[in-house]
């Protein structure tokens, strides 16, 4: 392959990725995102104890010193969300927009020697992208938001002894969201108006890995990625149905800040078995950071200068199973199934994040030609069913319930997801 050529869209690939990419909360808890590889999709994500793919760099960065030569993998995964709720006052459903999202990756790693590996990925941490429109029940809740993040992380692996691997790399986040909803002046004989608030941010964390080869057949590995601090600058605008209003709703520059929850992953391989591999593992997210979403305004709306929405939310567990079945020398056969927790408490539960309980099935297939390996893979997400009954509603300070603005009832959700991922080594 002429290389000047595939540099040239390796550039085009990171140009489109920064200027599209917008994602979906999947698989991981809160607004979360795990899908930074097909393979690894493939099998729920058990490959933080083995991998053979440059994705390795966001789910163990020791991995990355059993990787030969130069090796580039681009990848993206197409999701199709459906989220559902119906309502307990009115009986009424509501579902968000039909949208598809394809989070995307870039990873690149390089082997100096048998000791050092180093690697740079481009990928999207966390992301939110849910849109219920602006008639329905929540609408004073919510009607569009959405969180975008961009991850650059260059990271080395070092053996340090034939058994034990160690890795460190550095995360340097980008961080864009939008949160909309409507306002409610019908108190004012008004209809509804409508109240934005867009910023932008940026932040940096870390991230460490080790990797232990119990003997031939059993391996053990472990990562980290620490918790990433942003300071968020923004605007509050309004969309008014009367010129009397602006003074009581001015558009004001505003600020806000979200501590990114760390993450810790372990996982066991066991490659004893003919052609067979299989890890199991556990990830802790640590979602207690997530207190409050503050937005702090330089100009009073209604009186005040300071928008906040208690959330309180709590650390979740995850757990998986995966399997790699090489079928010859040429096709792999993929299938996983992880079980995740639920960081969302029911007294701030809201249609932001209708998060819940999770299961994640999957199936894939790595394909290998001559220096290219193409991984294809498919995972269907359920996510149990969960009620709202709580304060939260065009007014949660007040601690009222307001029945018809208040989006009780339940919310249903399930995600389709249809991954790729191109690697070819040099």
């Amino acid at each position: 392959m002429n290389q000047k050529v595939l540099w040239k869209g390796i550039a085009v690939y990171v140009l489109i990725f920064f200027a599209f990419c917008t994602i979906s909360n999947v698989y991981g808890s809160g607004f979360a995102i795990y899908t930074q590889g097909a393979s690894a999709l493939g099998q729920a994500d058990a490959v933080i104890a083995h991998a053979d793919d440059p994705s390795a760099i966001f789910f163990n960065p020791a991995l990355i010193n059993r990787l030969e030569g130069t090796q580039i993998e681009l990848g993206t995964t197409l999701l199709f969300p459906s989220q559902e709720f119906k309502s307990d006052a009115t009986g009424k459903s509501f579902r968000t927009e039909s949208d598809v999202f394809y989070p995307s990756t870039v990873f690149v790693t390089h082997k100096f020697n048998d000791k050092i590996s180093a690697g740079l990925g481009i990928f999207s941490p966390f992301g939110l992208g849910i849109n219920w429109g602006n008639s329905w029940e929540g609408r004073y809740i919510t009607t569009n938001a959405e969180l975008k993040t961009f991850n650059i992380n260059p990271a080395v692996s070092y053996k340090i002894t034939p058994n034990f691997t160690f890795a460190a790399g550095v995360d340097f986040l980008l961080l864009d969201t939008t949160l909309e909803k409507r306002l409610n002046l019908s108190s004012l004989g008004l209809p509804d108006g409508g109240q934005k608030f867009k910023g932008d941010g940026n932040g940096v964390g870390y991230n460490l890995g080790i990797l232990y080869d119990i003997n031939k057949d059993v391996s053990f590995g472990a990562s980290y990625r620490s918790e990433i601090k942003v300071d968020i600058d923004g605007n509050a605008t309004f969309d008014l149905p009367s010129p009397s209003l602006e003074a009581t709703f001015p558009n004001t520059p505003g600020n806000s800040h979200i501590t990114l929850p760390q993450v810790g992953q372990i996982g066991v391989d066991y490659k004893g078995f003919n052609r067979l591999t299989l890890e199991t593992g556990l990830r802790w997210e640590g979602w207690s950071s997530y207190k409050e979403l503050r937005i702090n305004l330089d100009k009073p709306v209604l009186g005040s200068t300071a928008s906040i929405t208690e959330k309180k939310w709590h650390d979740a567990y995850s757990a998986n199973l995966g399997a790699k079945y090489q079928l010859n020398d040429t096709v792999a056969l993929l299938a996983g199934y992880l079980y995740g927790g639920n960081p969302v408490p029911d007294k701030t539960f809201d249609p932001i994040v209708p998060d819940a309980t999770t299961h994640l099935f999957t199936v894939g297939t790595n394909i290998k030609y001559k220096n290219m390996r193409i991984d294809i893979a498919y995972g269907y997400q359920l996510l149990e069913g969960r009620s709202k009954n709580n304060a939260v509603d065009d007014n949660s300070s007040d601690g009222i319930v307001n029945a018809a603005t208040s989006a009780n009832g339940k919310y249903n959700t399930n995600i389709h997801m249809f991954g790729i991922s191109l690697t070819y080594r040099f």
